[in-house]
């Protein structure tokens, strides 16, 4: 059976990335929920997509010039789903106290050495506190973010995000000891889901808000689906 994966909690049906998004999976019934992490200024993992703020919140400037307590203040439920009420952006500490879900895809976007190590660390010191290990996996299209999760967190699953076929991701996966590949639905061909279902690697397919495509990718044999709307999912896969 195909998985489902809420895409930023839910970002089709509320703002993304927000503690109200994330409960808006869980009524779904999905239990499980892909998110974006960036470092604020004082090493606190805040789940935000973009390094800058414009977007979600309207305010300038970028994630890592803010310390988290800052951060919180912001509503960042800008340019989504009509909201009535404010919703900050979330710590990750924050996420895993509120929310129950069995396993969290928690993607590092691309990070320098020395970044990309305090990322990787900071997601196994809050996987340890919350006794997550097992529910999370740390997944990235970045070659430094996967290097040092593998070298410095091997405790923790690792998922390559593959957008681009111009490198062959299940070489990519391999080479990094991936156990998934969180692959655009753009590249699932039945052949290359195969290969790499051969190779020992779940995939996960994104963003999938179609249900003609859900369907499609569910009889393809996908692991799972990561979509903005979970209810339909949910309607289009279970109903």
């Amino acid at each position: 059976m195909t998985l489902i994966y809420g895409h930023r909690g839910a970002k089709g049906e509320a703002p993304e990335n927000t503690l109200a998004s994330f409960q808006r999976c869980l009524e779904h019934g999905v239990n499980r929920c892909e998110l974006d992490l960036h470092l604020s200024r004082d090493g606190e993992l805040m789940v935000i997509h973009d390094p800058t703020l414009k977007r979600t919140t309207g305010v300038r400037g970028k994630v890592v010039e803010h310390d988290a307590a800052e951060l919180i203040q912001y509503d960042a439920r800008k340019g989504g789903p009509g909201w009535v009420r404010p919703c900050p952006i979330p710590r990750l500490e924050d996420l895993f106290e509120q929310c129950r879900f069995e396993h969290w895809q928690l993607e590092v976007k691309s990070a320098s050495k020395v970044r990309a190590a305090r990322t990787v660390l900071a997601i196994a010191e809050l996987a340890e506190r919350f006794g997550l290990r097992e529910q999370i996996t740390i997944t990235s299209s970045s070659r430094e973010v996967l290097k040092a999760a593998r070298e410095l967190t091997p405790q923790l699953q690792l998922g390559l995000v593959a957008e681009y076929a111009w490198l062959d991701p299940l070489k990519v996966a391999a080479h990094y000891d991936c156990h998934l590949l969180a692959l655009n639905w753009t590249l699932c061909t039945p052949e290359r889901l195969l290969k790499a279902q051969k190779q020992g690697l779940h995939v996960s397919v994104w963003t999938v808000n179609e249900p003609a495509l859900m369907r499609r990718l569910a009889d393809f044999g996908a692991d799972s689906i990561i979509t903005d709307f979970p209810g339909l999912a949910v309607q289009t896969l279970r109903g």
